[in-house]
């Protein structure tokens, strides 16, 4: 027994040190520890998160192979970093670091706002703006000043007249020519479209950049931007009904703006961060309409059963779509991901949605 004692602690000594010396060979070679750590995950967090893993789980797992941080010094884009089996790549918030976790794992670390998405970048090119048709209306647009000293982009037809008002929110991409090109098609419909730049000037064209974007948004400030939307809106163009549409960030912040702002009459969300809470959600006292992808890992299908599950007990008028074989982004023409009959169809419900609440 004792011998069989002393074997199991020489064999464990054994392990601590070669683990141990690896950790150290690779410091030795100029890699810091964060970015050794880094290499293993620990439940929903990277195992660098956490003060003492081996403590909180028995044996921290490496996630995949070779690591994201290898990939990429070997040249790899972060947005085509690719995870073993089982687990799906996330930008880490702060730093923007790739990490490989569990599939089940991601939405918790996105609505902590521990992760965000990550997605191909950005190319000007215009795979099929056809799909998204154009109204009957001849239209004009302007750059306006509509909160302190930011600029937003307003579209509406040259016909005189009372029309509704929309608020059209972009990706994490920020107000760039796709998003004024959807308003310009938007206002054809019959609307005043006022895209709103909830970055104050500025715009990516990277993920990276997008990243740093995002992570530097005052979500407080965000809502009185597009409060202040609303009121030119409404001050300048004796709008009576006004909406709200956004995309991927900008869903999540069209939502954000329903819960701030109780003179809204529609709401669109396309793959937005969603709130359940029937508390919170109680405010809205208008339709919704929702747009999801049923391959999204950060905005999963049963989080948006949970919000369709809480707006039908608060008796909210709403209409949740959930595509079939897309994934998050599927609607925007200049990414990869972009699906050109889903995003049609989905297209003709927002037209239809807005012209039934707004007009």
């Amino acid at each position: 027994m004792q011998k069989l004692f002393l074997f199991s602690f020489v064999f464990l000594l054994f392990a601590i040190g070669f683990y141990s010396s690896v950790v150290f060979a690779e410091k030795a070679a100029g890699k810091p520890a964060w970015q050794v750590m880094s290499d293993k995950v620990c439940g929903d967090k990277l195992c660098s998160e956490v003060e003492n893993p081996n403590e909180t789980f028995t044996s921290p797992s490496i996630a995949y192979f070779p690591p994201p941080l290898k990939q990429i010094s070997q040249g790899t884009d972060p947005s085509y970093v690719t995870c073993t089996e089982g687990k799906e790549l996330v930008l880490k918030q702060s730093s923007g670091l790739p990490a490989c976790v569990n599939f089940s794992s991601v939405e918790k670390l996105i609505v902590r706002g521990w992760a965000i998405h990550v997605l191909p970048d950005y190319t000007n090119g215009n795979n099929n703006s056809e799909i998204f048709t154009i109204g009957e209306f001849i239209t004009e647009s302007e750059n306006v000043s509509y909160f302190d000293d930011v600029v937003g982009y307003l579209a509406k037809p040259v016909a005189d007249g009372h029309y509704p008002g929309v608020i059209m929110i972009h990706e994490w991409w920020g107000l760039n020519d796709n998003i004024k090109e959807m308003a310009d098609k938007l206002a054809s419909h019959g609307y005043v479209v006022l895209a709103v730049d909830l970055y104050e000037g500025n715009a990516a064209t990277t993920s990276e950049q997008a990243r740093e974007l995002v992570t530097s948004f005052d979500s407080e400030r965000g809502v009185q931007n597009m409060n202040s939307a609303t009121d030119f809106i409404t001050t300048n163009y004796s709008s009576e009904k006004i909406g709200s549409i956004g995309w991927c960030f900008g869903g999540g912040q069209s939502l954000n703006l329903a819960l701030n702002n109780n003179d809204m009459d529609a709401t669109v969300i396309y793959y937005g961060s969603l709130v359940t809470d029937p508390e919170k959600l109680s405010s809205i006292k208008w339709p919704v309409l929702g747009i999801f992808a049923e391959l999204d890992k950060g905005i999963t299908v049963d989080s948006v059963n949970s919000f369709e599950s809480s707006l039908n007990e608060l008796e909210i008028q709403n209409e949740i779509n959930i595509y079939s074989g897309v994934d998050h982004a599927f609607a925007n023409p200049s990414g990869e991901r972009f699906a050109p009959d889903e995003s049609q169809d989905a297209w003709e419900k927002t037209i239809a949605f807005l012209g039934t609440n707004l007009k």
